[in-house]
């Protein structure tokens, strides 16, 4: 048990953040933990499907270019790394990461892999309601093919128990991320929620990283922020008693004050007296952020009640098929000619292809598409025909795309710098699995 203060780093807020504020973290920052938080839904849904496609992957495309740019200076630092960059594949990305070590000359690195996420013949046995459609998982006609829990920090405290310097897992909370560390490091009590409630404050605000540091909540005129190309990401100085100074390094982009950290800790919080995780529930709304000088910040007045009895689950279903076609058209009458050939589009995907029209969604980016209808705005100068449809076959899709791109040659005339894009959808829904269907397990790889 540790009696100072334990740094944590954030390294990454999404799947496909930037890398070299992480670097810039791990070279001189004098981390105990670099966390890196890459796993959404969405992208849950996607590592399943390359999974599917390839048994070997399913893990964080950007995860060797990560370890590979941090893991040296991690070695020198006594840097330990946390990340739930295993997504729908933990195993193979174990594997993936002892021969990069390897590769680096550092093969005595220990990495430890969290499974145990996959929760697939339990949900298929329960038969859950789904949180979308208040109907029974058997109800649903779609094909169920991925099921993963939302699993809490125990694995990872177990994980940083048996010494390991990568932690990799699949579907963690977020906030678990940073809670392991913090739990191994002072010993506290599974159930002293308290404390964890304190620690999911920390953990929520550093999870997103650079939204901490002024990314987010950038906006020109009312919210400046500084050197926004170059934003650092933040750390937290934490005491056993889970008082957490926050701050970012000397030199780098952005700002953390009392306004940064107050948009991040309500991001994505429905309850702020109700925060739910796999470990606590937890209360921000006795939490209060004191600036202690340029770019660091307490943060207190967390707490926190009993865990949940379930986890909450995210499914995957097979979901057809999305095609999608964009294309340009500048100058006078562009939104009419926009419409025209958006009407062209609908018109021979029915009669040629087959795709019902109710099947398409139909931009037109840069004439209030981001209002869905709601705002009328001048005569653009140009406009962007986005036209696609989610469909059962591949074929279909494929004309999406196939018919805007026709449209070059075909009219109406200006359009210009066509795009098409097609993949297998897979749609993500969710349910409550009971806790006693979800094991944890923890394996450390060798070389």
């Amino acid at each position: 048990m540790t009696t100072g203060t334990l740094r944590l780093g954030a390294g990454a807020g999404f799947a496909g953040d930037r890398i070299d504020p992480a670097v810039e973290l791990a070279r001189r920052g004098a981390l105990d933990y670099l966390v890196f938080e890459c796993l959404g839904e969405r992208t849950v849904a996607a590592a399943q499907a390359r999974r599917l496609a390839d048994p070997g992957a399913g893990y964080d495309p950007l995860l060797a270019a990560r370890l590979e740019a941090v893991l040296p200076h991690c070695a020198a630092a006594g840097t330990t790394v946390v990340t739930n960059s295993g997504a729908a594949n933990p195993d193979a990305a174990g594997e993936h990461t002892v021969r990069l070590a390897k590769e680096l000359g550092l093969a005595s690195l220990r990495v430890a892999v969290v499974t145990g996420d996959d929760v697939l013949d339990a949900v298929r046995g329960l038969d859950p309601v789904l949180w979308e459609t208040g109907r029974r998982l058997s109800e649903c006609d779609d094909e169920l093919i991925s099921a993963n829990a939302y699993l809490g920090c125990a694995p990872v405290v177990e994980a940083l128990a048996a010494g390991a310097d990568v932690v990799l897992t699949g579907r963690l909370a977020d906030p678990a991320l940073y809670l392991g560390p913090l739990v191994h490091t002072f010993g506290w009590a599974e159930d002293d929620y308290e404390l964890l409630g304190r620690a999911t404050m920390v953990g929520h605000l550093l999870e997103c990283a650079g939204q901490l540091t002024g990314g987010y909540f950038a906006d020109p005129v009312t919210k400046p922020v500084p050197d926004l190309a170059w934003l650092g990401f933040p750390f937290a100085d934490v005491d056993p008693g889970c008082d957490a100074v926050l701050g970012k390094l000397p030199g780098t982009g952005g700002r953390l004050d009392p306004r940064t950290c107050a948009e991040q800790l309500l991001y994505e919080v429905d309850d702020p007296a109700a925060y739910v995780t796999p470990d606590v529930v937890a209360d921000f709304t006795g939490v209060t952020f004191t600036s202690l000088g340029e770019d660091r910040v307490r943060a207190r007045g967390a707490s926190g009640r009993a865990r949940p009895d379930a986890l909450k689950a995210t499914l995957g279903f097979r979901g057809g098929w999305l095609g999608e076609g964009q294309i340009t058209y500048a100058g006078p009458r562009c939104l009419d000619r926009a419409r025209w050939a958006a009407d062209v589009v609908r018109e021979r995907l029915a009669a040629v292809h087959g795709v019902d029209g109710d099947a398409l969604d139909v931009e037109y980016i840069g004439a209030a598409a981001a209002f869905r209808g709601l705002a009328d705005v001048p005569e653009p100068a140009e406009v962007r025909l986005r036209v696609s449809a989610r469909v059962a076959s591949r074929r279909q899709a494929a004309a999406v795309g196939w018919e805007v791109e026709s449209l070059y040659t075909n009219g109406p005339a200006g359009g210009g710098g066509a795009r098409t894009d097609l993949r297998e959808v897979v749609a993500v829904r969710s349910c409550l699995v009971p806790r006693d269907h979800v094991r944890p397990t923890v394996r450390v790889v060798t070389p």
